[in-house]
């Protein structure tokens, strides 16, 4: 049954995809089509609203143009300021991860090209993501703008504060690596919300945790070993050389 869904979204995919299209535009749904069958479904991605989102999010736009041709391999790529896009497939584990629904509210911490937003937006009515690095948060909300994604809210910031006014947030996505789990962020998870985040020492190989909050307690689980580019804070950058 799972199979004939799956069958299903790609002819969707190549049906609702805009008409007339170039053959470059022709070529990123093929491989668009290509990872969400091979990189996701074919390594255990089963949740069709993930696979719905990575199907119809345009990878290709939120790399610079140089590494265009490389958007949909199965590796991270580098999008600037010493920062990178996560690989599709960890894209879609983290979100299938935290089990969302279209009324969720949800906080996004480490914003980077506005990709990962793009895929929540396909997904929940609201997405609110932080990004610490000024100039990065600017292009994402360009892009994300550019591309009709009016449904994500873009600020530039301290992840580690979170979005205090926009809380209690349903589910929680941090992609980059931290030491400890941020207090405020467990504090503005409503009751039977998810975080999902990268957690061990800078420069290690880190364990990706999902963190549900039960009766004010949270409950963790470790779910896989991750590499992620460290989770960072305003005074971290004032102190740099």
């Amino acid at each position: 049954m799972f199979s004939i869904k799956v069958n299903l979204l790609l002819l969707l995919g190549s049906l609702f995809s805009f008409a007339p299209v170039s053959v470059a535009q022709d070529s990123y749904i093929t491989k668009r089509q290509e990872m969400v069958k091979q990189q996701l479904q074919d390594r255990g991605i089963n949740d069709f609203a993930t696979l719905t989102a990575m199907l119809n999010v345009p990878r290709h736009e939120f790399v610079p143009d140089d590494i265009k041709p490389y958007a949909y391999n199965d590796n991270a790529l580098p999008i600037g300021h010493g920062q990178t896009i996560s690989q599709p497939f960890i894209v879609a584990f983290m979100t299938q991860s935290l089990r969302l629904k279209r009324s969720d509210r949800v906080l996004e911490i480490g914003t980077g090209s506005g990709y990962q937003a793009a895929v929540l937006a396909k997904i929940v009515d609201t997405v609110y993501t932080i990004e610490i690095v000024d100039a990065l948060a600017q292009e994402a909300k360009n892009k994300l703008q550019e591309l009709g994604y009016s449904k994500v809210m873009v600020r530039s910031g301290d992840g580690y504060l979170g979005w205090p006014e926009a809380a209690p947030f349903d589910a929680i996505m941090v992609t980059a690596g931290a030491e400890r789990v941020p207090q405020p962020l467990v504090d503005q998870l409503k009751e039977g919300g998810r975080i999902i985040i990268p957690i061990g020492p800078h420069h290690a190989v880190r364990q990706l945790k999902l963190l549900t909050k039960k009766k004010h307690k949270i409950i963790t689980k470790d779910l896989m070993p991750v590499r992620f580019v460290p989770f960072t804070r305003i005074e971290d950058q004032e102190h740099d050389p």
